[in-house]
């Protein structure tokens, strides 16, 4: 995506108008082939192909739970979830989301979380709690 596929995730760095993004185009890159790999698994006897085509199918469900509805939250579920990992993650992801063009980006990691942002929100949930523990709250500290 940050390779030769820039022309289309571009725009999902530098945001635009409207609801769809060119970036949204790679729903196609990875669903045909995966559709096209179960269904000649299945019809061909040919199992190993159908189970490449349900990983693609796997990871393509993952990808939009995780970055499209649970980072981006295009679609407005799970909008008070306020796990460590869940922090963790969106963190990882606007670190990635600060760079506008395709060099010198950081990997958000989908679902492998780097140690640095889940130290960084386990501070920061410290830091909210600890007044909470004296009697006090972060806004009279």
């Amino acid at each position: 995506m940050h390779g030769f596929l820039w022309y289309l995730h571009e725009d999902h760095h530098k945001k635009g108008a409207g609801v769809f993004e060119k970036n949204d185009a790679f729903f196609l890159i990875f669903s045909i082939p995966s559709f096209l790999c179960i269904l000649f698994g299945v019809t061909g006897h040919i199992l190993w192909l159908a189970a490449i085509g349900s990983g693609i199918t796997m990871y393509g469900f993952a990808y939009f739970l995780v970055h499209d509805v649970i980072i981006h939250q295009r679609l407005k579920l799970f909008t008070r979830n306020n796990s460590l990992y869940v922090r963790a993650i969106r963190w990882a992801h606007k670190m990635h989301h600060k760079h506008l063009d395709k060099h010198d980006g950081e990997s958000f990691g989908m679902l492998m979380v780097a140690k640095k942002y889940w130290d960084k929100v386990k501070a920061e949930r410290k830091r909210n709690i600890e007044p909470q523990r004296h009697g006090a709250t972060a806004t009279q500290r």
